[in-house]
């Protein structure tokens, strides 16, 4: 007579439940590896991906000169006359005609702005090109100043310190705003632009 094994009715049980399961869900495994975050130890720390931030060093200087100068001149002069001694005809004619006109012009203007702000990475073009944005707002003695920023820029353009000059960017727009007592009292007047365009 031969000796039979006897399994515990728990151990089946565990069994057909794994069982059970693994037949259910199949099994899949997820790489360490995302093509999207990942970033090798020697890399620099670049904004490089959607939702980076970039510091931005704004130095824009600009001035234009512009001067034009018009001279004109013009005289006409006709004479006639017309003598006669025996029977006394004695004619004379002379129209003269002066013109002058001298006018000039001169036009000078200078820009300055520097400003440091951190802008967002809000797309990744697909020449591999970023395009960012951001905006900051600074308030002194009641003076709102604003400043927004956008523009595209090159990975090879961003220093090591994650940070890349605005004469950099393509395509850039940075807009430079005040809002106040101040800046109100530097604008014209409406009754003011309505003479200049009157001409007045």
């Amino acid at each position: 007579m031969t000796a039979r094994s006897h399994i515990p009715w728990y151990e089946m049980a565990t069994l057909a439940i794994l069982m059970a399961v693994s037949s259910l869900a199949p099994v899949s495994a997820e790489s360490l590896y995302q093509e999207g975050s990942f970033r090798p130890l020697t890399a620099d720390n670049k904004a490089f991906r959607i939702g980076d931030s970039l510091t931005v060093q704004v130095f824009e200087n600009s001035s234009a000169s512009t001067s034009a100068n018009t001279g004109t001149r013009r005289a006409n002069d006709i004479t006639g006359s017309v003598t006669h001694t025996g029977g006394k005809v004695v004619g004379q004619l002379g129209i003269g005609v002066a013109g002058e006109f001298d006018g000039g012009g001169r036009t000078q203007r200078a820009n300055k702005l520097l400003a440091t702000l951190t802008v967002t990475v809000q797309d990744v073009l697909p020449n591999g090109e970023l395009r960012v944005a951001g905006e900051q707002l600074l308030t002194v003695n009641e003076e709102l100043q604003k400043v927004n920023l956008e523009g595209r820029v090159r990975a090879q353009d961003i220093s090591d310190g994650n940070v890349v000059l605005s004469t950099r960017l393509a395509d850039a727009r940075i807009t430079y705003v005040g809002e106040g007592d101040v800046s109100d009292r530097a604008r014209r007047s409406i009754w003011r632009k309505v003479f200049d365009w009157l001409g007045l």
